[in-house]
């Protein structure tokens, strides 16, 4: 795999991001059996102030969030909860499936608050990056239930716990 990380906050390097991204790119691959020698992916990471602008520019949000995604073509279904076009080689042989940003700040908070390890809540931010690049959302329901169903199957396979379910749950 071809991962090109932009590390433009420090603290990403001492969290051990690299490690981090590689594995959970590695898991979401290998899930949808994509070559991961063929596959480019870029990772910005950065800070609040950083991809506030962004989420402002691209998203008309001008706010911080966790994670943002550009993927390189549009592989969503057109049905709700519908599995989406897989991704394609180029020209070149290679898979370029898009671009991820994910700000420390609000990780390291949202982690906190949840009493998540950051390694954890790193890798479940950045395998929801990548299924949107792979064309999965969750602005409609059956695809939010498609979408949260395999970030919580991966993420069993890296032994952590299902984000989405509430201790208080029955």
């Amino acid at each position: 795999m071809t991962l090109d990380i932009t590390i433009e906050d420090s603290r990403w390097q001492d969290a051990g991001l690299e490690a981090l991204a590689e594995e959970a790119i590695a898991i979401v691959l290998r899930h949808f059996g994509l070559e991961s020698g063929m596959c480019e992916i870029s990772l910005l990471a950065c800070d609040d102030p950083r991809i506030a602008d962004l989420n402002a520019e691209f998203r008309e949000k001008p706010a911080p969030t966790n994670v943002l995604s550009w993927p390189a073509e549009e592989l969503a279904a057109e049905e709700d909860g519908g599995t989406p076009l897989p991704p394609e080689a180029d020209f070149t042989g290679e898979i370029p499936l898009g671009d991820i940003a994910i700000s420390y700040d609000t990780c390291a908070r949202e982690a906190a608050e949840a009493g998540k390890a950051l390694a954890d809540h790193t890798r479940h931010l950045i395998i929801h990056g990548l299924l949107h690049l792979l064309g999965y959302d969750h602005i409609r329901d059956g695809d939010a239930a498609l979408m949260e169903g395999i970030e919580v199957l991966l993420l069993g396979k890296l032994g952590i716990a299902n984000p989405y379910m509430s201790e208080d749950a029955p």
